[in-house]
């Protein structure tokens, strides 16, 4: 909005000039989204704990008990705020905004129907896994749909540490596609069970899709880095911005001991943000490396149904893998700090793939 009420001036007023650039309003969006969250943290807190909207724990594993009633739907923080600094600051004629936009808003209404269930009913049940899964493929076939259908849209996939295996895929990568949204999103809710736990990789993610998603809607430095030139993927550097800021700001309410809870209405909407990103910027399987925390998540809880559906027995004391953990006896904190420097890690092996060719 800011974009394109300021810009139209800047030949007049120079001053106004920086708002041409996307570094400056990535830079603006994601401290408008960290004070935003600052701001209606504590109003929003209040609210869901006067509403009584508590989050239900498990009776089994770890005992976690204490934190039971601590106010949950928190995404509602992150995406108020993310919303309105992406409005402001963001180039509103842009497709991929719009797309990664509305996908995080539609995953974010099917997150917090859930929630609303769960906490009507007082479980942790929520909607079943098949009708969460049908909008979920639903909403997740449509951006694909909309990204095949681009005329700029190749085809190829792009595979890190390979600069000139490139397959391609054509109607195939639209169920492709599909699955690293669906997959991501379910990655980062199965990762949301302890106090700053799913939001720490979020934005270490959201920092690391912010460069790539500028580079590659940069002609010249995307020619440079032999990675997908894709027109107007810069502008998603601003939402990446504006996602690491609104979740700064829910984690300063998240950390132990939380204040508010991300609940299905973030853990489903971040999650499929981050796989809208990554297939709209064509890095759909180098997401796999940057959020190595999700994939391992999932794939903990995987492992752990098929091994006891055939023998009986759990590879895990309990999952996702985090639980793990801390049935081994790790404290929470720790848990979740390694899991942080884990997810530096693999943003930083991800991001030396861009050279390692």
């Amino acid at each position: 909005m800011l974009f394109h009420l300021l810009v139209p001036f800047a030949d007049e007023f120079t001053a106004f000039n920086v708002f041409r650039y996307i570094t400056f309003r990535t830079a603006a969006a994601t401290l408008t989204a960290l004070f935003l969250s600052f701001l209606l943290g504590p109003p929003i807190i209040r609210a869901l704990a006067r509403l009584r909207v508590g989050q239900p724990i498990r009776k089994i594993g770890p005992d976690h008990q204490a934190k039971e009633g601590t106010p949950t739907m928190g995404g509602l923080l992150i995406l108020l705020s993310l919303g309105v600094s992406v409005l402001l600051w963001a180039d509103l004629t842009n497709r991929a905004i719009w797309i990664v936009l509305g996908l995080t808003m539609g995953y974010g209404l099917l997150g917090f129907v859930d929630d609303y269930r769960k906490v009507r009913e007082g479980s942790s049940a929520g909607l079943s896994a098949r009708v969460k899964f049908f909008w979920q493929w639903a909403l997740a076939i449509g951006v694909a749909l909309l990204i095949y259908a681009d005329p700029a849209f190749d085809g190829e996939l792009a595979v890190p540490f390979f600069k000139d295996f490139t397959p391609h895929l054509g109607w195939v990568y639209v169920p492709l596609a599909a699955f690293v949204i669906v997959a991501a999103s379910n990655g980062v809710n199965l990762t949301d069970g302890l106090d700053g736990l799913a939001i720490g990789p979020v934005m270490i993610a959201a920092a690391t899709f912010l460069l790539l998603a500028y580079a590659s809607g940069h002609a010249q430095i995307a020619d440079y880095l032999a990675i997908k030139s894709v027109p107007g993927s810069g502008q998603l550097a601003i939402f990446c911005g504006a996602l690491v800021g609104g979740g700064l700001g829910f984690l300063w309410f998240n950390t132990y001991p939380a204040q508010l809870f991300m609940g299905d209405v973030g853990a489903l909407a971040l999650g499929g943000a981050l796989g809208a990103i990554a297939v709209v910027i064509r890095q759909e399987i180098l997401l796999a490396v940057i959020g190595g925390i999700f994939v391992v998540e999932t794939l903990s809880v995987m492992i752990q149904v098929a091994s006891f559906k055939m023998t009986g027995r759990r590879v895990f004391r309990m999952a996702p893998v985090h639980h793990h953990f801390e049935q081994l006896g790790w404290p929470e904190q720790q848990i979740v700090v390694r899991f942080w420097i884990i997810s530096i890690i693999l943003a930083l092996i991800a991001l030396s793939s861009l050279k390692l060719r």
